[in-house]
């Protein structure tokens, strides 16, 4: 059913509050997200048949959430979801953003109490006889200097913000104003043009990705600055790395989003799916402003 006429029935004609049928997908789901559990455990283990474990279960997981999708956008397109479920999603999608920035709050607080009481701890007269050529400076650039006092941390230099940082500072900035004027556009029912805009927020969505991987290679095969170099490279490739994997995972609800509008769905007054994903892209694009300043600046 992807006909605008469905996608603009109005809220009169749907049920009061619609109420699904019992469902096999999250049986289904938490199936599949115990072979990704077990695999992950695994493997990290060493154990080799870990690997297909996680692979099964991804797997698995993706052919459950399609239906599951496929399911709920048949049902929105049918006109079963009225005003009470519309309210439902929108709290919904405002909780589990909170979490998200609880979820990228820890890290920061990471970052911030190692730079502001782990290091200046381990730099006071307490510890002088310990590593009395210990320096309680932040960012550690050599062996026993803030990540590593025993002296088991490789030297290794830190990633400053030119200029792949601020290239894709500016990549997602401009992913914010596009999808603002695609969302515009619909709301004026402009589809064309909502659909080009899409696009090319998807396709920056994608650039600032590749970015970010050549920022990584940059990163252990130049600067020799890995995910194991103390607490500066823990928490570097921690908070930037969670962000993209959350870019990624915003990319697919966008690029979803469009081509469910070139399938006619959506209309100028209900299209909370897109909304939502909108949602998530700019609390994105925020992270990512607090990242740029604290992670690469600081």
């Amino acid at each position: 059913m992807s006909s605008v006429a469905h996608s603009t029935a109005a809220p009169s004609s749907a049920p009061y509050y619609f109420v699904p049928q019992p469902s096999r997908h999250p049986a289904m789901a938490a199936f599949g997200l115990f072979w990704v559990i077990l695999g992950a455990g695994q493997w990290i283990n060493g154990a080799d048949w870990g690997k297909w474990s996680l692979t099964f279960g991804l797997l698995w997981l993706f052919v459950v959430l399609f239906q599951w999708f496929s399911q709920s956008i048949g049902e929105s397109e049918g006109g079963q979801y009225g005003r009470k479920i519309d309210l439902s999603f929108r709290w919904s999608m405002s909780w589990f953003i909170f979490s998200e920035v609880m979820f990228f709050g820890a890290f920061f607080s990471a970052l911030w109490w190692a730079r502001s009481h782990s290091v200046p701890m381990l730099g006071s007269l307490d510890n002088a006889v310990l590593w009395p050529d210990f320096k309680a400076v932040w960012p550690s650039v050599a062996p026993g200097v803030t990540a590593s006092p025993a002296d088991i941390i490789e030297p290794f230099q830190t990633m400053t913000p030119f200029w792949l940082p601020t290239i894709n500072t500016a990549l997602l900035l401009s992913s914010g104003v596009t999808l603002t004027i695609a969302h515009h556009a619909l709301l004026e029912d402009k589809r064309k043009k909502t659909i080009g805009f899409m696009w090319l927020t998807v396709a920056l969505g994608v650039t600032f990705l590749f970015v970010q991987g050549y920022e990584y290679f940059h990163a252990y095969h130049e600067l020799n600055l890995k995910l194991t170099s103390g607490m500066y490279g823990s928490t570097f490739f921690m908070l930037t790395g969670f962000h993209g994997f959350h870019v990624f995972v915003g990319m697919l609800m966008l690029l979803f989003i469009t081509l469910r509008l070139q399938k006619g769905h959506f209309s100028s007054s209900k299209h909370f799916g897109f909304e939502g994903a909108a949602w998530y892209w700019h609390f994105v694009d925020v992270v990512w402003l607090g990242l740029y300043i604290l992670v690469y600046w600081m």
